[in-house]
């Protein structure tokens, strides 16, 4: 599903997200009431949680690919863990060869940089990973998730969104208040230019992240028709025309769309009459099986950090910790 445009403001949401504020307060107490249930387990290896406070995409997986790299680049063999959000198996499965409609689209990016495992089950997840000679868990989502003991925690937002409304779901886009979610993390990543005004960070550090092209030079010139099923459609299509790129049409579907045969052909069709190549994210591509992704093109992005040392300085005291 898309998120509704009450999510992004202006102001608190207007009447539609006032009248959805009863049931938010209790999405609010069953999310307290699960973060306080139990006690987190110890898998004895840093768990390093890529997280974030809204629903939607904000950038956690190009930031789990970015600590990944910067942890092996420390001597250390990061695993990543993750739901599979979209995907069949409920794990422990390590990805190797599964299509998205097992391990979901994102697992499938992840396991390009370190090995990377499904598991609805975090802590059977962290037992299979240390027992495979992962010494380092980089959890991509499960910030709400208090099954595991987290040795840092950051928390992902997008530059162009912020907080949105400053609602929790169902009357905004906020997974819980934010000052809860603060409380519990170690360092703040803003993705983006920030364009809508910023949280309060609570002295918490906070990294700035650019999305940067992979072959920046690639599409300049070029027309495009461009489609993406992610949480943010739309910063898909502007990276694409700040890389030059002439976008001579746009689709977006939901986040994790499984894309049909027809509506690939369908796609296909349109770029001919517009004679324009057809583009996609490197998720949307990763769902796209068989004889579906002929012929279409990915746009890759990685992240830059404006302060490799002090992410550095916060995975180097998580790893000592």
């Amino acid at each position: 599903m898309r998120a509704p445009e009450f999510w992004a403001g202006p102001g608190r949401g207007g009447w539609k997200a006032a009248a959805l504020s009863p049931l938010s307060a209790i999405w609010r107490l069953a999310t307290r009431r699960r973060l306080a249930r139990g006690i987190a387990f110890d898998p004895g290896i840093p768990v390093i949680c890529i997280g974030n406070v809204t629903a939607g995409g904000t950038g956690k997986t190009p930031f789990a690919l970015l600590v990944a790299a910067r942890l092996a680049a420390l001597g250390r063999r990061p695993h990543f863990l993750s739901r599979g959000h979209g995907g069949s198996a409920h794990g422990p499965l390590q990805v190797a060869g599964q299509g998205a409609d097992v391990v979901g689209d994102e697992p499938l990016l992840l396991a390009r940089v370190a090995p990377a495992w499904v598991a609805r089950d975090r802590v059977a997840g962290a037992r299979a990973i240390r027992a495979a000679g992962g010494n380092v868990i980089v959890m991509d989502d499960g910030f709400q998730n208090p099954a595991l003991k987290k040795t840092l925690s950051f928390l992902v937002l997008d530059g162009g969104a912020g907080l949105g409304n400053g609602r929790v779901i169902p009357a905004g886009p906020l997974r819980e208040d934010w000052a809860e979610a603060r409380a519990r993390a170690q360092a703040v990543v803003i993705v983006g230019a920030a364009t809508r005004a910023m949280p309060d960070m609570g002295g918490l550090p906070a990294l700035r992240a650019a999305i940067r092209p992979v072959d920046a030079g690639r599409f300049d010139g070029r027309r495009v028709l461009a489609f993406a099923g992610i949480g943010r459609p739309g910063k898909f299509f502007d990276s694409l025309a700040e890389a030059g790129a002439i976008t001579v049409g746009t689709r977006a579907f939901a986040d994790h769309h499984p894309y049909a045969p027809a509506e690939i052909e369908a796609l296909r069709e349109e770029a001919r009459v517009l004679e324009a190549t057809l583009v996609t994210t490197a998720k949307d591509a990763a769902r796209l099986s068989g004889d579906m992704a002929e012929g279409i093109e990915v746009f890759e992005i990685g992240l830059a950090v404006d302060s490799p040392t002090l992410l550095d300085q916060l995975l180097g005291a998580a790893l000592r910790d």
